[in-house]
């Protein structure tokens, strides 16, 4: 079944939503390939680059998979956005506390049941993020997955897999916004020592640390 050409309005949710849709309708089983980059973007009437940006959104969601090289697929219909889906418009403020409580927690437990692949996924995100640099949105969305990963709590990971979809929209946000702080590359590395170090509260802390300064400079800008 053909998609319905998107709007002009908010292009990137438009498809998502149309492409999310056509997922919990059975259009493309689990296992089965999406169209290319291209037949999608002829079929919606958008940029190729509008129809990878939402394809993004989803792999992040847990609902498409990308290989390289072989292209995108489906790994889940089941859709937890009739619970999750109002967090699309959380406010910065809100997406940021809600990472305290996660992110928090996440770390603790990465602390105490990391193992030795998690510890090379964390050093080689931590060098990424440093590579890339401290407004890489991708770069930090790519660490804090890693640590999450590294609690070994299958639901707790496709919990944030899907929360992480609106993490990454606020976070490329903010760090597009010169009033926001970029990443705290001293902070994250302090957190990754701390899970290395088999430490849970000194990596409680440590992910407390990392989101305090842009909670503390979106209430600043709020209470103006």
């Amino acid at each position: 079944m053909a998609l319905r050409a998107a709007g002009r309005q908010s292009l990137v949710d438009t498809v998502v939503d149309q492409l999310r849709a056509q997922l919990t309708d059975g259009e493309w089983a689990v296992g089965d390939r999406l169209p290319t980059e291209h037949e999608l973007a002829d079929q919606l009437g958008v940029g190729r680059n509008t129809v990878r940006e939402a394809v993004r959104v989803l792999v992040h969601a847990g609902l498409l998979e990308s290989q390289q090289g072989n292209g995108t697929f489906v790994r889940s219909t089941a859709d937890p956005a009739a619970v999750l889906r109002s967090m699309r418009h959380a406010g910065a403020l809100d997406v940021l506390e809600l990472r305290v409580a996660l992110e928090t927690e996440a770390a603790r437990l990465a602390a105490a049941r990391r193992d030795a692949i998690d510890l090379e996924r964390l050093r080689a995100a931590l060098d990424g993020l440093r590579a890339q640099g401290d407004r890489a949105a991708d770069a930090d969305m790519v660490l804090h997955l890693a640590i999450i990963e590294a609690t070994h709590n299958t639901a707790f990971t496709e919990v944030y897999r899907f929360f992480s979809a609106q993490v990454h929209e606020s976070l490329a946000a903010s760090l597009g916004d010169h009033e926001m702080p970029p990443i705290d590359l001293a902070a994250h590395a302090a957190l990754v020592d701390a899970i290395g170090e088999g430490d849970p509260a000194a990596a409680e802390r440590a992910a407390r640390a990392v989101l305090q300064v842009p909670i503390d400079v979106v209430r600043a800008l709020l209470d103006r």
